[in-house]
């Protein structure tokens, strides 16, 4: 799917897509660069709304550090590289499950599932996308969406998570209608993760309730 908007746009060549894709690697950020490229922005704005995009990515990190922790700089720094949306939902679930962390079930995560099929659809779709004239048409277009609303379901585990997802999606959806997808994309990744951080846990009212109680 990426590698079709990439290309569909006119402005990245086959091997531009697949370097993209290898070099960046995320997903969303991905869309939205093309999006923005297409629309005409210049580099420096392109940046500062792919780095608020990302931002949910500090918490995914933060996340997943307890898990890393004792691991290597070098391991760590080469899986920070790795880290999205989709390798971070099956690695931390994995990881909860067992109970400990797993080297191999975060580079099967992130290699095997994510960055080894997401290349091989990119190059298909720069290459064969083409010949798609309209990718609505044959509801192409929602797959991307798709995913993410699954992966999003997968993580709902508690209050914070559900307000987080409730509010990113109301907040992007919103954005979109009113402005601009792109804006909507940045604006529900941007106040999702921000809303789901203000919601105490329920050790933390447990822990105030005692307060008041004493």
């Amino acid at each position: 799917m990426f590698g079709l908007s990439a290309r569909t746009t006119g402005h990245f060549s086959v091997v531009e897509a697949m370097a993209f894709s290898i070099v960046a690697f995320a997903g969303a950020a991905q869309f939205t660069a093309v999006g923005l490229v297409a629309r005409g922005l210049g580099w420096p704005a392109i940046a500062l709304f792919i780095a608020l995009l990302n931002a949910r990515h500090v918490l995914y990190s933060a996340a997943l550090a307890p898990w890393f922790r004792g691991r290597s700089f070098l391991e760590r720094a080469v899986a920070a590289h790795f880290l999205t949306d989709e390798s971070f939902a099956l690695s931390i679930a994995h990881f909860r499950r067992i109970g400990r962390f797993d080297g191999f079930g975060y580079w099967w995560a992130a290699i095997v599932t994510t960055l080894i099929p997401w290349n091989i659809a990119t190059l298909a779709g720069a290459l064969l996308g083409t010949a798609i004239v309209d990718p609505r048409a044959l509801g192409i277009d929602v797959i991307f969406p798709a995913a993410m609303g699954g992966l999003a379901v997968g993580l709902i585990t508690g209050r914070r998570e559900l307000a987080g997802a409730i509010a990113g999606g109301l907040i992007g959806v919103g954005a979109s209608l009113a402005w601009d997808p792109t804006i909507g994309v940045i604006a529900g990744g941007v106040a999702g993760p921000i809303v789901g951080l203000l919601v105490p846990t329920p050790a933390m009212g447990g822990a105030e309730g005692g307060e008041r109680a004493s």
